[in-house]
């Protein structure tokens, strides 16, 4: 019943949103929830994705304010910045948030550990926290909204998996980044399902990279380390941020007999999956999905509705089966279809999912209405 409620708030609140342009921030500040938003990244193009949704959500839900009499959503941003510095900046930033006595924070944490005695000052101090993208580590989330990670590596492994001969086994560098949580996911996600495939593997290396500097540094290891032509079967990627690099160095290299897989749906992912350049699978995210709600869902909060405690939106697989559905990372979502390849769940879906909380099961949920342009189910 009361996810029932949690969507029908979502639904009216929608459809009471007229489209026109209007700024972040009311003319009587004065009168409107202040909102202090941790951005991680300016650079990692996901992620400029996600604060493009969340941005331009906000100007729709101040225009219905508006019109309405409700009070509108002053957004306070920062940026951390890349690298342990904005892991660094990012805390301190947090604090100054609490210290403001913001009416709520949107966190994307550039660390899971690192913002938990700031998330418990919040907490302390009574403000809600929102966390986007990334988990936080202790202390207590209001709302964590995030990519299905798990999915997009599990996607990948399978995928993998169905390209190579039965009974093959794989040499596997995972490029990786142990910081986050969506990453950590996506690697459990792509070994599981190698694992659950019966495929025998051999991680021959693994290195750290998230952004396009890392990346290229991982591509050259990689080159030093495995020198030679079939030496690596398989590279893993988090994300696109970094990936895109560590393609565009194995490339240049004539590397071209290695397979590639990687998360995200950045355009230049999906060029390379259309030229056949060394990507083969790209699990997308729907950057401005995520941003959207996760500010939507922080303005149920403010007006003293109840939400959930996490929400999952789905990832894609972008192969070259499926190249034809997929539209972009920031939306509609394509409608349900039937894998080309053998996987345990051989329709993919496109809910966005409810976590519960005890149990940790996923449950299904129609889409906001704010992403009514969403295509509908398809037909088996």
């Amino acid at each position: 019943m009361k996810f029932m409620l949690f969507k029908i708030l979502l639904c009216l609140l929608f459809f009471l949103t007229p489209c026109c342009e209007n700024s972040l921030v009311a003319a009587d500040s004065s009168a409107c929830f202040r909102v202090g938003v941790l951005f991680w990244s300016d650079t990692i193009p996901g992620q400029i994705a996600m604060r493009k949704g969340l941005e331009e959500e906000t100007e729709k839900i101040n225009s219905q304010a508006l019109k309405s009499g409700n009070r509108q959503i002053q957004l306070l941003p920062y940026v951390a910045g890349d690298g342990p510095d904005g892991r660094e900046l990012q805390i301190s930033q947090m604090r100054q948030l609490v210290e403001q006595k913001v009416d709520l924070i949107v966190v994307q944490p550039a660390d899971n550990a690192a913002l938990s005695h700031p998330l418990q000052e919040a907490n302390r101090a009574e403000i809600p926290v929102v966390a986007y993208d990334q988990y936080i580590d202790g202390g207590k989330l209001a709302c964590y909204l995030t990519s299905d990670n798990y999915q997009a590596g599990f996607l990948d492994g399978e995928y993998t998996s169905h390209s190579f001969p039965i009974g093959k086994e794989l040499k596997i560098i995972l490029v990786e980044y142990p910081h986050v949580s969506s990453t950590v996911e996506r690697v459990n996600g792509f070994l599981d399902a190698l694992k659950n495939a019966g495929r025998k593997i051999k991680i021959l290396k693994t290195y750290n990279a998230v952004e396009p500097v890392s990346g290229a540094k991982a591509g050259n290891e990689i080159l030093k380390d495995f020198p030679e032509p079939n030496s690596v079967d398989v590279v893993f990627t988090v994300n696109d941020g970094g990936g895109l690099s560590v393609v565009d160095i194995l490339s240049e290299a004539g590397r071209d007999e290695i397979f590639v897989a990687t998360v995200d749906g950045d355009p230049k992912s999906v060029e390379n999956i259309k030229q056949k350049r060394l990507t083969r699978i790209d699990s997308a995210q729907f950057c401005g999905a995520l941003g959207a709600n996760t500010i939507r869902v922080a303005y149920l909060i403010l007006l003293g509705k109840e939400v959930p405690r996490q929400i999952l939106v789905p990832t894609f697989p972008i192969v070259e089966e499926t190249l034809l559905l997929y539209k972009g990372w920031d939306f509609p979502i394509p409608e349900r279809f039937k894998k080309s390849w053998e996987s345990a769940e051989p329709f993919w879906e496109n809910d966005l999912k409810m976590v519960a909380s005890q149990t940790g099961e996923k449950k299904p949920f129609l889409l906001p209405c704010s992403f009514s342009s969403v295509a509908k189910k398809g037909t088996e």
